[in-house]
């Protein structure tokens, strides 16, 4: 802390994370499990744009939109987890005022963008089940690039408001963060700022990207679901079913597991809670996401033995 000259106030120049202190038996264990987690993201996530990239029978707006949500979990999953897991044998797991806001500013803005990307990913469901014949000419790689830089430029701008907000904020102390990354709910606690804008702004935005992202994904299933009950044949339903129960798969994990930590109150147990469900959304599901793509994706499978051909061949 800096003490200001003249006036019985001090300013935060850091914080203090308290990370897993509360198990330090497991710390090892703990440490060990969130380290193998990490690095399996990673691998699964690029051996996954490899094989897109790889295979031209790949090179559709399905898998368009699987790569670039693979390319984004590596980058969510890391705006944290190596921070977190270097914490673990710190005597004082401390950070700059200015890398907090950083971390949290990417932190939530490849969370937003991941957001907005899966609303791009619902409609490409939607446009391939309820307009089949004229998939391709609506899921043009014009409007797909166009889909991907506007969840960019979205999930940006949202994070961008909250950082300037942030920045508005004075820390008098204290400065301890019950986490293991820069929360913005704790960082609401400690402000000795009047938080209230920053509230509203945060629900506001809640709103627009949680709630809104939901009834947009909800309605493009219902539209699906009414169409898949249409069709006469029951392989049809099936393979249609097939084709969207990874993405509802994928949405239901990322909302819900935020909804959770968010919607929670703030005693000490669903602290503790939080921050555990905080490691489903933050590490868990980055990792997950590629194995729900592909346990039941025929397509990626007859990809991987193609693959597998062309190298030991």
């Amino acid at each position: 802390m800096v003490i200001d000259g003249g006036r019985n106030s001090t300013t935060v120049t850091k914080f203090i994370f308290l990370g897993f202190s509360e198990f330090p038996k497991l710390r090892v264990f703990l440490f060990s499990t969130f380290l193998v987690i990490y690095l399996i993201t990673v691998f699964w996530n690029l051996g996954l744009i490899t094989l897109i990239k790889m295979d031209s029978q790949l090179h559709t707006p399905m898998y368009y939109f699987l790569n670039k949500l693979a390319f984004l979990d590596i980058c969510y999953v890391s705006s944290t987890t190596p921070r977190m897991l270097s914490d673990f044998f710190q005597e004082q797991k401390s950070i700059s005022f200015m890398g907090c806001t950083m971390q949290y500013f990417f932190f939530t803005c490849f969370g937003l963008t991941e957001s907005c990307l899966l609303v791009s990913m619902a409609y490409d469901r939607y446009a391939a089940i309820c307009s089949p014949l004229l998939y391709t000419t609506i899921m043009s790689p014009t409007l797909c690039l166009q889909l991907f830089v506007g969840s960019s430029i979205t999930g940006s701008f949202g994070s961008f408001i909250q950082l300037c907000g942030l920045l508005q904020l004075n820390f008098c102390g204290p400065n301890i963060i019950n986490h293991f990354f820069c929360d913005l709910t704790q960082l609401l606690i400690l402000s000795c700022s009047d938080t209230s804008f920053l509230q509203i702004l945060f629900s506001v935005l809640t709103v627009i990207y949680g709630l809104a992202s939901v009834l947009v994904i909800l309605i493009s299933y219902g539209y699906i679901v009414a169409t898949i009950l249409k069709m006469s044949s029951a392989e049809g339903r099936s393979k249609a079913f097939n084709t969207c129960a990874s993405h509802l798969t994928a949405v239901s994990l990322f909302y819900g597991s935020g909804t959770f930590v968010y919607l929670c109150p703030n005693s000490d147990d669903s602290l503790s809670q939080g921050k555990l469900a905080s490691v489903v959304y933050t590490i868990v599901i980055p990792m997950l996401n590629p194995l729900i793509y592909s346990l039941r994706n025929r397509e990626i499978k007859d990809a991987l033995i193609r693959c597998k051909k062309r190298i030991f061949s």
